[in-house]
């Protein structure tokens, strides 16, 4: 039976990376919640007809596009990507694979589903995609949108969709489906400068980050071109305001040629773009013979411009396909639709429910404590919608002076608010936390913020830690819109700000005066402030209080919001969202198993007054008290610790062996390869002629002489040779024929052998059985044979190791600060401050490394990224050994700690040897070693070893 509430308790329910498979469903005749089964289809909800209260049941308007596309990119996932290219095959399995990336970095499903959806829609057969028609939004050119709530990776969606073109694109330059030439735009300069993350070689750019980019790929994908720019970069003036311009001097309008070259720089030479819009609601055509409703000037020419500007640029280069991104791609409503209307052309969808249910943002909680009389129409605590109540309505439309004092409903609700707000402070201090818990109102007029701003300055709202000036900010968004188009007309990204580091020394000393700020200097600090809330460091670091008028800028993304109070009227869900998703950003993103065995987040929470959640699902009923958020432990490198502990290593993207002239095989010293035909792969080529059947031994004798015909063990032996020919030529030094030879005559005799055993028995005994086993484990087999060939040294005369060209060099310096809920403690000998532990062992390893006199310094290898790529079961995968040591003597350890081996393991271990081989081989980083504690003892012993063998007969 469904579960049915009032309340919910529990509200993540999904895994964040795994397609959804619970919702929670609002019965709207019954007012309750309801758990489903299955996935929630996309849709959204409007106002029922006629209502005029916001308490009205609603009515869902389903997204008949998006829930017909789903079912579609699942079977073309499930069935191995048919017909796509090897090059999207190889992304899309680079990105699933969970090996690929730390823990707090893992891609969710919804960023893989949207990125797969844009992917079918270009590659998949036209038979697949029959039947599916993508609507125009009117122009020239064709768009695709991408419907992504807050916290979903928007932006990872984007640089993977950069990577899948530009690779594309470079593989196939032929593949008219493809550009390597990227405009992405943006609304406004905090977006745009979030966006920087998109720059093939910028300094944190998503795709080293979040190791986006398969090793063999990043050099063919640095050859893509990124252009970020701000929507106003589009702007233009047409022939009319010319005309109307008062100057003396009028030349015309500029031609299309012109106007791209302008904007494009130097990627105007493109013959074919592909453009992202980013917050792609802003975008947006004015239907003929329509006028938008309660739209500004301003924005109606901000998205007429905007989409007129990629016209332009259409009508001179072409614009192969424009890919829209937006959590609410909303149009607004016309005079002939009573309703804003989402874009038509949206392909994939996942909303604020579904991320809320899987934990990828902060879980809603409405928190009532009072024990009021209720408002008379909905029975709900008059807390639930503030402005509703029509003393509050009255009172804060009616212009007022700042000193005027708040309704009391108000000044109590801000009490109530304000003393779990205080509990959550109070906790975060005593965490140690460096910036504290944040509350952000909303409110709906200048003149009811100057009172808020007034009521707290002043004491009038009893709340001691919230009375500080100093940390209340208060947002005027048309200072804030005079700052960033100021910024935007004087300087590009990375460049200094008006209020420059000089200026900041100059003010230093007691001689030095102060100097007053002009208007754009203090527009300009207010802009970093609101850019900074919560940042260690950074102007709003100590901000605790934010007040604003209608909506905070898109593309904030302050972590530490965990109150918000809504005084403003809540005419759709649209809003709610809108609001309420300003302070929903995570700070932590670790999982943990439940108990029926799901990878799920711990919820972290973000308490409300006044936001109606009719539709969409909170935590929370009239008699729990949510608990104060808790914060997460900041790990982080200490700049002052850098010159003492600081380590860094080779940046190594593959090592490359110069072979001997004659290769050698010891089938005695080969290792047995165990295949079992219960696991054969169903991603081989085979898997359509098998039917979808991956148990072998379910086949019929007709189907198995089939198979057998096909697959000679002739051809078997062909294809493996081929493959690790294709391994060896590279740095192989001498003829083609010679290596052919050698290797085919390797490959016979180890088929032939008894080192690949076959389960079951039945199968090593029938001769038809084992070959087609043979074909579906290829890739095992080819892998197997090669690692054999690379680690036996008497095939090897040197060993290369080769950098990424563009970061040779790695080091704890380049760790991004991140959040953890998991256990730690602070370092002593660590340019990180804490050791985030994953067990007991580990915690008693990194208390012996910060007290042991042969150590020098060391780092628990957790978001540095210093990763051993190596091949197991045919994939190719990243290794992450536990400790990196620099021990008294200088030498560098590299340390795992290992309660159990597997065969797995020893595959680790293996290329980690090999890695230290060549590093040591090359010289310039110093003498590397590795080591493994079995036991917890072990630590000791293998700090105590000064000699070399020692070492390398531990792993």
């Amino acid at each position: 039976m469904p579960k049915r509430t009032p309340h919910i308790d529990q509200l993540i329910v999904n895994s964040p990376f795994a397609e959804p498979t619970k919702f929670w469903s609002y019965d709207r005749e019954h007012r309750l919640f309801t758990r489903e089964e299955g996935r929630r289809p996309a849709g959204y909800v409007i106002a029922t007809p006629g209502s005029k209260g916001f308490d009205d049941p609603g009515v869902f308007v389903e997204l008949p596009l998006v829930n017909q596309i789903r079912p579609r990119v699942k079977a073309w996932r499930e069935n191995g990507y048919l017909g796509a290219t090897g090059v999207t095959k190889r992304l899309l399995e680079h990105w699933y694979d969970i090996e690929q990336r730390d823990t707090g970095k893992r891609l969710f499903f919804c960023g893989l589903e949207a990125i797969e959806t844009l992917a079918w829609l270009t590659e998949a057969s036209p038979a697949e995609r029959q039947g599916i028609d993508v609507p125009s939004d009117g122009g020239p050119f064709l768009r695709w949108c991408t419907k992504l709530a807050t916290g979903g990776g928007k932006t990872n969606v984007m640089a993977m969709l950069v990577a899948w073109q530009v690779l594309n694109k470079v593989t196939y330059p032929q593949d008219s489906r493809y550009s390597k030439n990227i405009l992405a735009v943006a609304p406004g300069l905090t977006v745009r400068s979030r966006l920087e993350v998109l720059q093939p070689d910028g300094p944190d750019n998503f795709y080293d980050e979040f190791s986006l980019i398969p090793t063999a790929l990043r050099e063919p994908f640095r050859q893509g071109r990124v252009k970020i720019i701000n929507w106003h970069k589009l702007d233009w003036e047409s022939e009319e305001q010319i005309a109307k311009r008062r100057s003396v001097v009028k030349l015309g309008a500029k031609s299309d040629e012109a106007y791209v070259r302008e904007v494009l720089g130097e990627m105007a030479s493109a013959r074919s773009l592909v453009v992202l819009n980013d917050e792609a609601h802003h975008a947006w055509r004015i239907r003929p013979g329509e006028h938008v409703k309660g739209v500004s000037r301003q924005d109606r020419d901000e998205a007429t411009k905007w989409v007129g500007g990629l016209d332009r640029i259409h009508a001179a280069r072409g614009i192969l396909r424009c890919f829209d991104f937006s959590a609410t791609p909303y149009i607004p409503a016309g005079d002939k639709s009573p309703e804003n209307q989402l874009f038509g052309w949206i392909v994939s969808d996942f909303g604020l429910n579904d991320a809320i249910e899987a934990g990828l943002v902060k879980t809603p909680r409405i928190v009532v404590r009072d024990d009021a009389l209720p408002d008379a129409k909905t029975y709900r605590s008059k807390l639930y919608h503030l402005y509703n109540d029509p003393d509050v309505k009255d009172d804060l439309n009616c212009p007022a002076e700042p000193h005027e004092p708040l309704p009391d409903l108000v000044s109590n609700a801000y009490y109530l608010l304000g003393v779990d707000w205080d509990a959550a402070r109070q906790w975060w201090a005593h965490q140690g936390m460096k910036t504290p818990p944040v509350m952000i109102t909303v409110a709906n007029r200048t003149e009811t913020a100057a009172r808020i701003k007034y009521a707290f300055d002043h004491g009038k709202i009893r709340i001691q830690s919230l009375n500080d000036p100093a940390r209340t900010l208060h947002i005027d968004s048309k200072v804030l819109d005079k700052a960033e188009a100021m910024e935007d007309s004087t300087r590009e990204p990375g460049e200094a700000s008006p209020r420059s580091s000089s200026d900041a020394e100059e003010d230093e000393g007691d001689e030095a005066p102060a100097k007053k700020l002009t208007k754009d200097q203090q527009a300009q600090l207010l802009r970093e402030t609101v850019d900074s809330v919560g940042k260690v460091g950074k102007p709003g670091e100590q901000i605790q209080n934010v007040i604003s008028v209608a909506m905070l800028s898109e593309g904030w993304d302050a972590k530490t919001v965990t109150h918000i109070m809504g005084l403003r009227a809540f005419t759709s869900q649209l809003l709610c969202e809108q609001v309420v998703g300003r302070g929903l950003r995570r700070t932590s993103y670790e999982s943990y198993v439940n108990e029926e065995g799901l990878e799920l987040f711990q919820p972290e929470y973000v308490n409300i007054f006044g936001v109606p959640f009719t539709f969409l699902p909170h935590e929370g009923g009239d008699d729990k008290t949510a608990p104060p958020p808790q914060p997460k432990t900041r790990v982080e490198a200490l700049v002052e610790r850098e010159q003492e502990f600081g380590i860094s290593w080779p940046n190594i993207i593959r090592i490359e062996h110069e072979f001997r002239p004659q290769l050698t095989l010891d089938l005695a010293e080969l290792p047995v390869l165990k295949l079992s035909a219960s696991d054969a792969p169903t991603r081989a080529e085979l898997a359509k002629v098998i039917a979808g059947k991956p148990d072998l031994s379910s086949l019929t004798n007709i189907e198995l002489e089939e198979l057998g015909r096909k697959n000679r063990l002739q051809k078997i032996v062909f294809e493996v040779s081929r493959d690790v020919f294709d391994q060896v030529k590279p740095t192989w030094r001498g003829t083609s024929e010679a290596l052919i030879g050698q290797v085919i005559g390797i490959v016979e005799r180890v088929l032939r052998s008894d080192r690949i055993v076959i389960e079951p028995p039945l199968f090593n005994q029938d001769e038809l059985r084992r070959r087609i086993l043979l074909t579906l484990n290829m890739n095992r087999i080819v892998q197997h044979l090669w690692n054999a060939i690379r680690f036996d040294e008497e095939n090897t005369t040197r060993l290369t190791p080769v950098f990424d060209r563009l970061r040779p060099i790695l080091g704890t310096d380049d760790m991004q600060p991140w959040y953890t809920g998991k256990p730690c403690s602070p370092t002593v000998k660590s340019h990180v401050n804490q050791c985030v532990f994953d067990s007991s062992w580990e915690a008693c390893e990194a208390y012996q490394l910060d007290q042991s006199p042969h150590v020098q310094a060391w780092v628990k290898n957790d978001h540095l990224g210093f990763d051993i790529l190596y091949a197991y079961r045919g994939a190719i995968r990243k290794y992450r050994p536990d400790f990196l040591v620099r021990l008294a003597s200088g030498d560098m350890l590299v340390l795992e700690v290992k309660g159990e081996d597997s065969d797995e393991n020893r595959a680790k271990r293996e290329f980690l040897a090999e890695w230290v081989r060549a590093v040591n081989t090359h010289g310039g980083f110093g003498r590397w070693t590795s080591a493994v504690a079995y036991h917890v003892d072990d630590l000791e012993q293998i700090l105590l070893a000064t000699k070399t063998e020692y070492l390398t007969t531990a792993i």
